[in-house]
């Protein structure tokens, strides 16, 4: 299935969800708005996950106002800088560190196609709501374009509709939080993921040990804490491993009917927003017989397990 349908299929049996698993109807509230990150204390399952104390730069920055910087020169170390603007990198081994980007561009950082070697490393990704060329359609912190991997560890991303996407990276130890949904031009609400690949990927997608909230309401767009939909070709060749994940339509998407070689383990699924950690429960579109595909130890944040239907 395609995300769309994906999403009006769950909107067609959230009513039936909410009578056999106790299901919240999607919140009405506002979405947060800069600056006001999920400060709740951990419920009990959800301590030792990555926050705001264990993510982020950790040295003092010197103010840089770029705009939309690019960079074109290989093995550039940008370290220390407290950036308004983007980055936009045409050139290989780049290594962004202890750096904060306050984006009024589309992403925060953008990988061009052909390019490989990015690293972004214990820095702080955030936007200004209302930019960007899209009727303030602020979309990616970090945009990977090309085939190659990108690591992105320990940062701490907010305000963007889609955090972080990519089809193959090693993303680590982050947090990320506070999505923000805009509309896009036709005046529609841009779906919003705290992890986004659209398929067709080339390489292995790495997700472990990061916080991955997404609080938008689903009739502003809110899609899943980790989506891995085939918009664009099969999925393969993804670890969700050892996550905190809540928010979104459903907490995650699978991948559908073609995906392959998908290990799903030891993530907490958190009830913070939503009874079943999406408004529409934990997990849709699990290829349960799809070749290499594992699913094993995820559970809520109370301990109860956590099996999933099959794809449709």
């Amino acid at each position: 299935m395609t995300r769309l349908r994906l999403l009006l299929a769950g909107l067609a049996l959230v009513l039936c969800a909410a009578c056999t698993s106790g299901g919240d109807p999607a919140p009405r509230a506002q979405a947060p708005s800069r600056g006001t990150a999920d400060a709740r204390p951990p419920a009990p399952g959800e301590a030792g996950f990555p926050d705001a104390s264990t993510t982020g730069p950790r040295i003092p920055l010197t103010p840089h106002s770029t705009g939309n910087l690019s960079i074109k020169t290989d093995g550039m170390v940008i370290k220390g800088w407290d950036i308004t603007g983007s980055l936009d990198v045409y050139a290989d081994d780049v290594t962004i560190v202890d750096t904060r980007i306050t984006s009024t561009n589309w992403w925060g950082v953008n990988l061009r196609p052909g390019h490989s070697g990015l690293r972004i490393l214990h820095s702080t990704i955030t936007a200004v709501p209302g930019k960007g060329p899209d009727n303030g359609g602020v979309d990616y912190a970090v945009s990977n374009m090309g085939t190659s991997s990108v690591e992105v560890g320990w940062c701490d991303i907010s305000v963007f509709g889609n955090a972080l996407s990519m089809g193959q990276g090693d993303l680590h130890d982050n947090y990320v939080h506070d999505l923000v949904p805009f509309r896009n031009a036709g005046g529609e609400w841009q779906h919003t993921d705290a992890v986004i690949s659209g398929g067709g990927n080339k390489g292995r997608l790495s997700i472990r040990h990061n916080t991955l909230l997404n609080p938008v309401p689903v009739d502003r767009g809110a899609s899943a804490a980790v989506g891995l939909f085939a918009d664009t070709g099969h999925v393969s060749q993804v670890v969700v491993d050892g996550n905190l994940l809540a928010g979104g339509a459903y907490a995650l998407y699978g991948g559908g009917p073609g995906a392959t070689g998908i290990s799903v383990t030891d993530n907490v699924f958190s009830r913070r927003y939503h009874r079943n950690s999406g408004a529409y429960g934990a997990v849709t579109a699990w290829n349960e017989g799809g070749a290499g595909n594992v699913w094993r130890g995820n559970r809520f944040s109370d301990g109860t397990p956590i099996t999933p239907a099959p794809a449709g």
